[in-house]
């Protein structure tokens, strides 16, 4: 397999799942405004060496399930029915939040290094993520679960994680107030991943059928 496409599968599946607006990433933003790009930036790296810990945690779960075929076709289904709910809800149902919400606090004088280890740790999302879209990868072929596979898969969802922060952190100020930023469209875009992944899922489904 190779390495470099594992890579960018990461950064890629990474990069989209970090590009709804959450903590971290509007905590990076908010800090580099506030702060300085220098301090944005510590923090993003905080923000990713955990998730590259998380990253490989999930792997290796789903390299535990991949040998666990009847186990992965149930969560397979059960996964597929949670994001087309995801997606009905965000895209049909999600009300959009007021503009004038209070921005994250981030007056603390702590190292904003390990403040960005702290609130990645916390935000556990990043672990059955991955281990989803991994195993997705392996069933259609696209990657294997040897070391240096693993290894590759989790060096590019930290980068595809530093990208999108990077991102916030220095256009966060000229977006925040475009259309396309606001809730109700963000909750088109996050229903329009979802409900991507949940396609995703049931066509492999199908095609092991």
């Amino acid at each position: 397999m190779n390495i470099t496409i594992i890579f960018f599968l990461g950064l890629i599946i990474a990069f989209v799942g970090v590009v709804p607006p959450g903590l971290l990433n509007i905590t990076a933003a908010k800090i580099s405004l506030k702060e300085g790009y220098s301090r944005g930036v510590t923090f993003s790296i905080g923000v990713c060496i955990v998730v590259a810990s998380q990253c490989y945690i999930a792997v290796l779960f789903a390299r535990y399930l991949s040998n666990h075929q009847d186990i992965v076709d149930v969560l397979q289904r059960v996964a597929m029915v949670i994001f087309f709910l995801i997606a009905i809800y965000y895209i049909f149902i999600a009300k959009a939040k007021p503009e004038n919400q209070e921005d994250p606090s981030v007056k603390s004088k702590r190292s904003r290094f390990f403040m960005g280890m702290f609130l990645s740790s916390i935000n556990v999302f990043p672990i059955p993520y991955q281990a989803y879209m991994s195993i997705t990868l392996a069933s259609f072929g696209l990657m294997a679960f040897d070391q240096t596979s693993i290894i590759s898969y989790v060096a590019g969802a930290a980068t595809g994680t530093f990208v999108m922060l990077y991102v916030y952190i220095f256009f966060f100020d000229k977006i925040k107030n475009n259309a396309w930023t606001s809730h109700k469209n963000m909750n088109y875009i996050i229903g329009g991943i979802t409900g991507m992944i949940a396609v995703i899922t049931l066509i492999n489904i199908l095609r092991e059928a």
